[in-house]
């Protein structure tokens, strides 16, 4: 789209809006500034890349979990590093069993004319052979570490944008009388030019709930599922999803597409110019300050500390942080080298972000089995906390129906989003904070049964700059539902699905952030 100046006026008479007899005022209002913000935002390169054909064929087809309740053996595999740039070379390591011939698929995923992703390159047929499974290493470590041979190897095309990335493996039958199996890898594709929006993955807490290859997770261990010490290896397949419910698409690619790619499907549909990463680019401060919002997304919940400080260096340089997440910034958890060195590819449990209260030990102590706070508070980035109970489910509810947040929702104190509160969730404001404005609060239901709060709130930055905590894993949930999403369900409750006032208070925070 040109970018030019618009006339409101002449806008809503394009748009057909103006004395259209029945139309409500919620869905005008949100027509009304889809558009404005449309017509005045510039062309960039994500309108570019999503001018591209696009396919839903990234999608998996035949999923068979044969080994445990997590992994699948016909093939699996993993990348030699979480992010790449455009010129470097990514490995790729995949184990078949049975040795078969496989093909890789890689797909960029964004909006792509609602089809979710493109197909960019078609490797095969590649030979597999079935690689050995390791062995874990004593308490309290516990690690499941691969030392695959890698299988392929792929140099980054300097025309692949930045965005996550799936490859869809593919075993080659040997004969018509056998079938096909698939799972996936991910891997992020980083730059460092300039953009408005930074979507930070969540991939180490995908990592930290993996529990590929039988139970081997940071939540299993037997002195208690927040026992400190315990590590886990990017160098290893993703397997199935183990919490809520069993989504086939979860093989080989964490937690993105439950949590994480309803938002960047959306972000792409309405043209905003983003740029992708990963935690681990986080430790650096000039990662996140060259752009202009940073977007934590879903369940962000592993930090090494250094990201800590690193988004804490951002806001005080003026830059916007929008926390759609729940249950984040709570486990200290340090990066450290694999078994070759390889910097940044393990996470292990040192401790949690800010204290631990007398009620929340109380009622956790055989979870928490003797880790304690180590980290600094969380509320100083992201203004509220993690609170007892953790988890459960609830109604997002307008406690300040005033706030600029709401404009265009038709939402008054006391209208609620039905179940867009879970499954974790944030609490407790820091008040102290400069403008902190509680905009949402309301009960959450642990178990169903047991009742908690939860509170999402803005406050601003020394620079006048915005900070934003929703509150809630599930607002992605709210923004679209690109093919293949399943809608979560726990602790009986779920969300509906795409809500135009969840769009419409997104498109404020981001028209705030950019001054559009």
């Amino acid at each position: 789209m040109p970018d030019q100046p618009f006339d409101r006026r002449e806008l809503l008479k394009r748009a057909g809006i103006t004395g259209v007899a029945g139309l409500s005022p919620l869905v005008s209002a949100s027509a009304i500034s889809a558009a404005e913000a449309s017509a005045s935002r510039k062309r960039n390169r994500i309108h570019e890349e999503n001018e591209k054909p696009g396919t839903t064929d990234w999608q998996l087809t035949r999923v068979m979990v044969n080994k445990g309740s997590y992994r699948t053996s016909l093939i699996e595999g993993y990348c030699d590093r979480q992010s790449v740039a455009a010129g470097e070379t990514l490995s790729i390591c995949v184990s078949t069993d049975p040795a078969r011939q496989y093909a890789l698929d890689i797909y960029r995923l964004g909006y792509y004319g609602g089809t979710g992703g493109r197909h960019m390159l078609h490797v095969g047929p590649l030979l597999g052979e079935t690689q050995p499974i390791p062995e874990m290493t004593a308490e309290p470590e516990r690690l499941r570490e691969c030392q695959w041979k890698p299988t392929c190897s792929i140099t980054i095309p300097e025309d692949w944008l930045s965005g996550v990335y799936l490859g869809k493996l593919t075993t080659i039958p040997d004969s018509p009388a056998e079938p096909y199996w698939q799972s996936y890898v991910i891997f992020i594709v980083r730059d460092q030019r300039k953009a408005d929006l930074l979507f930070q993955c969540s991939d180490n807490t995908w990592q930290a709930y993996n529990r590929w290859p039988v139970n081997e997770s940071l939540y299993t261990h037997p002195a208690g599922a927040h026992a400190p010490d315990v590590s886990v290896s990017f160098d290893r397949p993703y397997g199935k999803y183990c919490q809520i419910f069993e989504n086939p698409l979860s093989v080989g690619s964490g937690e993105f597409l439950l949590w994480e790619f309803p938002l960047a499907y959306w972000l792409e549909k309405e043209g905003y110019d983003v740029t992708y990463g990963c935690n681990c680019d986080c430790i650096s401060a000039d990662f996140i300050e060259r752009c202009r919002v940073m977007l934590s997304v879903g369940h962000d919940e592993y930090w090494d500390v250094r990201q800590y400080h690193a988004v804490e260096h951002a806001i005080q340089k003026g830059v916007n942080v929008l926390w759609l997440c729940g249950n984040s910034v709570f486990v200290d958890s340090p990066f450290t080298g694999n078994a070759s060195n390889i910097p940044l590819r393990r996470l292990t449990r040192k401790g949690f972000f800010g204290e631990v209260r007398e009620d929340e030990d109380a009622k956790y102590r055989s979870l928490f089995a003797g880790t304690a706070g180590t980290a600094p508070d969380e509320r100083n980035i992201m203004g509220v906390r993690s609170v007892v109970p953790f988890n459960g489910g609830g109604d997002w509810t307008c406690s300040n129906e005033k706030h600029w947040l709401f404009a265009g929702t038709g939402m008054k104190n006391g209208d609620s989003i039905p179940g867009l509160v879970g499954w974790e969730h944030h609490g407790e404001p820091d008040l102290s904070l400069p403008g902190m404005e509680v905009v949402a609060e309301g009960t959450i239901w642990s178990g169903g049964v047991n009742p908690g709060k939860y509170e999402a709130v803005v406050f601003h930055g020394p620079q006048g700059n915005l900070i934003f905590n929703a509150s809630t894993i599930f607002w992605a949930q709210g923004l679209s539902a690109p093919p293949g999403h399943w809608i979560p369900w726990s602790h009986g409750s779920r969300p509906h699905g795409p809500d135009p006032r969840v769009q419409q208070m997104t498109r404020n925070l981001l028209t705030r952030c950019l001054g559009e």
